[in-house]
């Protein structure tokens, strides 16, 4: 996912950064090529040369940002007036999201290392210096009114190219948006508000005390969350079992803390929606994008009245993997058709397949990628301390987009690569297309523009598959992408509406109460019931390892582009050079209008069942495949 630049696209009502990332962590195991080659590092002084650097850089934008209030007062007098106050507010954003950006690589380099995350909390606190110092902005345009902020973009082309969509959004957002005071407060809060993330971070990648197993093999693995993201992907059903039994038990321990974090988290997105006049925190964080909270709601209706596709996949996976007794939970993460000998990809192997892939999105795609490539914005390979996951950082918009993730050499750390670089291909696209102001793109489509990539790898993989058995080795990891992306996140989305709508309706959370209510979900979209797979209640837990919880309502966008690519895929292929070209399209834009109408441009409208039946025909698709090739 991509990390908010905190541009003027649309209304910040946070000034949150996130980044685009994978959802899933990656495991420290050994790789042919060396990690501590500077070739695999990326190369941190295209944005500031030394962290002297970045400190003066901090120091100037902050006395910048503190100057920002004298343009308090001038909106109205003229265009030019209007025009330079933001140009003003826009110069400094732009160079805040680039002091942010290193940062939080930096940070994310090795967590352990205190002054990296004091360097993270100063450019938070600069984010939120300058959300104080322009409070007074959009209710001086909003009082301005429509009708004379319309005057002056008649008169300036520049304003309504650059800040055309920002004053209309702003004007939109006048029902929720409260008087200066009020908004200076906010703005403030903003910085406390932020810390749920940033404590469940320091706490699950640096703190918890991880046991050590040993495996049947007799070998001893500490379980942090990284090797227990490679472990139970054991072909060894007993090691599978093992792992998640001593696993678990150790969020188990700080269940209570980690549910007070979380609770602290949606608590916060409650109350600012409450203060800013929404019905709901759903429909707070869906406003910025004018997204229609039937989109969400219609996804978690899509995936329940389409979870016996999932069953049926469920039940695919039982007889691959020879399992006889009840299908368990830790059963999930084994390839589910094996290969004694997989393919490995390499860094090179991994550039040249991703460029065939993407070829058929033309000639500038491959050019922007090939030009990614030649650089050093990779942090290819984990190591103690590094931040778990896999992301794509664009926040520097003079200068490059960043790509964290850990190789491998197998074909997760493949379809990570195609997916990231999905993300930054986008961001290449979009900057290229667009003024600072508009660049910055909804996550909505960001996540289109990187699963697309994965599913036309997984096609690209199962055409060129060499045997039988590696044919159905790249159909099943389809189907599990399938799964991961769009049931497991929609899964994620109705637990975490549920954890809102609980207070919103005057109810109380905690760990404990959070893990009753997954247990929940997890027996739903897992068919307990139906008699598919027991869940074991001391899995339930889960939900405190998944730190996009603290994103807000981020998850749901993982599902609602996988069911959009799904369509845009099948596009692709049967069309051609056109269905490539609303494509591209679609990326250009970046921010210049709401997502939700940039698919519907494109020919796709995510509030209607469509692109989820295209999803659900697509899985159906492949499990036919390989019962015709079982059949053989």
């Amino acid at each position: 996912m991509p990390l908010s630049r905190s541009r003027l696209a649309a209304l910040c009502l946070s000034t949150v950064l996130i980044p685009i990332c994978a959802m899933s962590a990656t495991a420290t195991k050994h790789t042919a090529e060396a990690p501590d080659d500077p070739a695999y590092m990326w190369d941190l002084s295209d944005l500031y040369k030394t962290a002297d650097a970045w400190t003066a850089e901090r120091d100037k934008i902050q006395a910048e940002a503190a100057k920002l209030d004298q343009y308090k007062g001038t909106l109205g007098k003229s265009s030019g007036d209007m025009l330079a106050a933001l140009n003003a507010y826009s110069h400094v954003r732009k160079e805040s999201a680039r002091l942010g950006t290193y940062a939080s690589l930096k940070a994310d380099e090795n967590v352990k290392i205190s002054v990296n995350q004091e360097r993270q909390q100063s450019a938070q606190a600069l984010e939120t210096f300058i959300s104080a110092k322009v409070a007074w902005l959009a209710p001086e345009i909003i009082a301005l009114g429509a009708d004379k902020v319309h005057a002056f973009e008649k008169q300036s082309p520049e304003l309504t190219k650059r800040f055309g969509f920002f004053l209309h959004n702003t004007l939109r957002a006048a029902p929720h948006t409260l008087g200066e005071e009020a908004e200076g407060v906010l703005a403030e809060v903003s910085n406390v508000t932020n810390q749920p993330d940033n404590i469940y971070s320091q706490l699950a990648n640096g703190e918890l005390p991880f046991p050590t197993i040993t495996l049947s093999d007799g070998q001893k693995v500490r379980l942090d969350q990284a090797a227990y993201t490679e472990y139970r992907q054991s072909l060894n059903r007993d090691d599978r079992k093992k792992v998640f039994d001593a696993y678990w038990p150790t969020f188990s321990a700080y269940q209570g803390t980690l549910g007070a974090t979380l609770t602290t988290q949606v608590l916060s997105e409650v109350f600012e929606a409450k203060v800013r006049h929404f019905p709901n925190a759903l429909a707070a964080a869906t406003f910025n994008d004018n997204m229609p909270e039937t989109v969400y709601r219609t996804l978690v209706s899509e995936a329940n009245k389409n979870l016996p596709v999932l069953y049926r996949y469920l039940k695919l996976r039982k007889k691959a993997l020879g399992i006889t007794d009840s299908l368990q939970y830790y059963d999930m993460y084994p390839p589910i058709f094996d290969l004694p000998n997989p393919p490995k990809y390499s860094v090179a192997d991994s550039k040249h397949i991703a460029l065939d892939v993407t070829s058929a999105y033309g000639p500038e795609y491959t050019g922007l990628l090939k030009k990614g490539f030649s650089g050093r914005w990779m942090n290819l390979f984990p190591h103690e301390g590094k931040a778990n996951g896999a992301y794509m950082n664009p926040g520097a918009y003079d200068v490059h987009p960043y790509l964290l993730f850990n190789n491998h050499d197998d074909y997760e750390s493949l379809s990570t690569f195609v997916h990231e670089w999905g993300h930054a291909v986008h961001s290449l696209l979009a900057d290229q297309a667009q003024p600072f102001e508009t660049s910055n793109y909804s996550t909505f489509i960001a996540e289109t523009a990187s699963i697309g990539n994965e599913m036309m790898l997984n096609d690209y993989m199962v055409a060129h598959a060499k045997t039988k058995a590696e044919k159905l080795y790249f159909l099943g990891q389809g189907l599990e992408l399938i799964r991961a992306t769009f049931f497991r996140q929609t899964m994620f989305a109705e637990f975490q509406l549920a954890l809102h709508e609980e207070v919103e309706k005057g109810g109380t959370l905690s760990g404990q109460r959070m893990t009753d209510i997954y247990c929940g979900m997890l027996k739903k979209y897992y068919g307990e019931a139906e008699g598919i797979m027991k869940v074991d209640p001391k899995y339930c837990v889960e939900w405190a390892f998944i730190p996009h919880f603290y994103y807000g309502f981020y998850v749901y966008q993982y599902a609602t582009s996988m069911a959009g690519a799904a369509q845009f895929v099948d596009a692709i292929e049967h069309e051609g050079k056109p269905a490539s070209k609303r494509f591209i399209d679609m990326l250009k834009a970046g921010g210049s209008d709401y997502p939700y109408d940039l698919y519907k441009k494109a020919g796709i409208d995510m509030a209607t069942p469509v692109p989820y039946e295209a999803l659900a025909a697509r899985m159906n698709r492949i499990m036919d495949q390989i019962e015709a090739l079982e059949k053989k």
